[in-house]
């Protein structure tokens, strides 16, 4: 794996000629990224994520931890037993040189360890599912290192409103999988890592699933087409 979003980061913080991330979809253009926004305070988030970093308690596991700034605001701010996870080892750098504490550089499915009273998957944590049949294996991972009385707090976006719609109103979307599954390109630096699977959830279907993998769910947040949810054992 080439790492672009970590070398992206790790340039921006040893102010090595840093450049923006582009970022695509298979069912969207070329979009900016700028790599000054995987830095940002507290005042800088979006309402989603401060809801769940305000909600967020105990012992915390930030995953897909990026450069770090959910878990230095949990950490230094609200004073959390934290561990910043994240399968980029360029990230995990910079979360170290940052001052995160505790971090751990790990692909979800392959990490094990603690158990957690928050788990935060955050900037549409539920990408990291991949698709609709894979959902059920991070699920039940999720499930095995959450605190009985733990919850998760994960984000969402319902991208129907990206498809066209016919005369009628009605949406086109693709007959042949779920809408909220598409391929995610990265590029940096003239350099493009391979399309990753990525998965949008919107809040019905993410419901079921994890109804079937032994949580409850609440709608915490709506802005827009985006949402926070949080996940608790049943």
């Amino acid at each position: 794996m080439k790492d672009l979003m970590g070398q992206a980061i790790w340039d921006f913080y040893h102010d090595d000629s840093p450049e923006n991330l582009l970022t695509e979809t298979s069912i969207s253009e070329m979009d900016d990224l700028p790599v000054e926004y995987l830095f940002r305070d507290f005042d800088e988030m979006n309402l989603v994520e401060q809801k769940a970093l305000e909600l967020a308690k105990g012992k915390v596991l930030d995953i897909g931890a990026g450069a770090g700034s959910h878990s230095l605001y949990l950490q230094n701010e609200k004073g959390l037993d934290v561990l910043a996870l994240d399968f980029s080892p360029k990230s995990i750098e910079v979360c170290k040189l940052r001052g995160v504490e505790k971090t751990r550089c790990s692909d979800i499915l392959q990490y094990s360890g603690e158990s957690f009273d928050t788990i935060l998957l955050l900037m549409n944590g539920t990408g990291i599912f991949e698709s609709l049949d894979k959902i059920d294996l991070y699920l039940e991972k999720l499930h095995s290192f959450l605190k009985d009385e733990g919850q998760i707090l994960i984000d969402s976006t319902d991208i129907l409103y990206m498809y066209d719609r016919d005369e009628d109103g009605g949406v086109m979307v693709p007959a042949d999988h779920y809408y909220g599954e598409v391929d995610y390109f990265l590029h940096y630096k003239l350099d493009t890592e391979k399309p990753i699977k990525w998965l949008y959830l919107d809040f019905n279907t993410m419901k079921k699933a994890v109804e079937n993998n032994g949580f409850t769910i609440e709608k915490i947040l709506q802005e827009e087409d985006s949402f926070l949810a949080r996940l608790t054992k049943k």
